[in-house]
């Protein structure tokens, strides 16, 4: 049997987000008077907000300033999200696999706001079987909950499902869950960086794995 189930993570995979996010949240540690380098932020970008902080200023800050950083991170991106735009093929992508006999669901801990956002950027609400948001988990990426959750909203197994993302905690959230990762190089991560973390092909933006469908839909159909 194919990977019959394909799961789509959404930021930096399908809607190109990654600097605006990382802006937002060197913004929001400046505003507490916290210096993160932004080139530093962006290393961590695809790991969850309730990890970020701690990964980024130390456990110190996360007890003092998390939640208010998390907030601040969240109004300052709500303020661009209109600057964002879905990568070039990216609903062709989807349309793609669903004619393939794919089952396609986005896989994000984004607000349910944002994810909202982007499935009418995508055009995507007749094409997809569904999406997570943060309501569907409570731990974010690296844990594999994210891809667990979005696995059991199609009723599908692990065996028969495959992961697409764009950083190296999405390939480690898919690993821990049991899903192999093919990854795109558009959320600004190497390619040995993403191999390192273990996806199984890497490329180069979603336009080119277009035309490497098998490595998503397998033998489905």
């Amino acid at each position: 049997m194919g990977r019959r189930a394909v799961i789509l993570d959404v930021d930096g995979t399908l809607v190109d987000t990654n600097y605006q996010h990382a802006l937002a949240w060197y913004m929001a540690f400046r505003e507490h008077d916290v210096v993160v380098a932004v080139w530093r932020i962006h290393r961590h970008l695809g790991m969850g907000g309730d990890q970020i902080v701690a990964a980024l200023a130390g456990e110190q800050v996360e007890a003092e300033l998390g939640d208010d950083l998390r907030a601040a991170h969240d109004a300052l991106y709500l303020a661009s999200i209109q600057t964002v735009s879905a990568f070039e093929s990216a609903r062709e992508l989807l349309r793609d696999l669903a004619a393939a006999g794919a089952r396609v669901i986005l896989a994000s801990s984004a607000k349910p706001r944002e994810i909202e956002h982007y499935v009418d950027l995508l055009s995507a609400r007749e094409i997809v079987e569904g999406w997570t948001t943060a309501e569907d988990v409570q731990r974010t990426k690296p844990n594999p909950d994210l891809v667990l959750a979005a696995l059991e909203r199609l009723g599908e197994g692990r065996e028969d499902a495959v992961m697409v993302g764009d950083t190296p905690w999405d390939v480690e959230a898919a690993r821990r869950a049991g899903v192999p990762t093919v990854a795109v190089l558009t959320g600004g991560f190497s390619v040995a960086e993403l191999e390192d973390a273990g996806a199984v092909a890497v490329h180069e933006s979603v336009g080119d794995l277009r035309g490497h469908l098998d490595e998503l839909v397998g033998a489905a159909g």
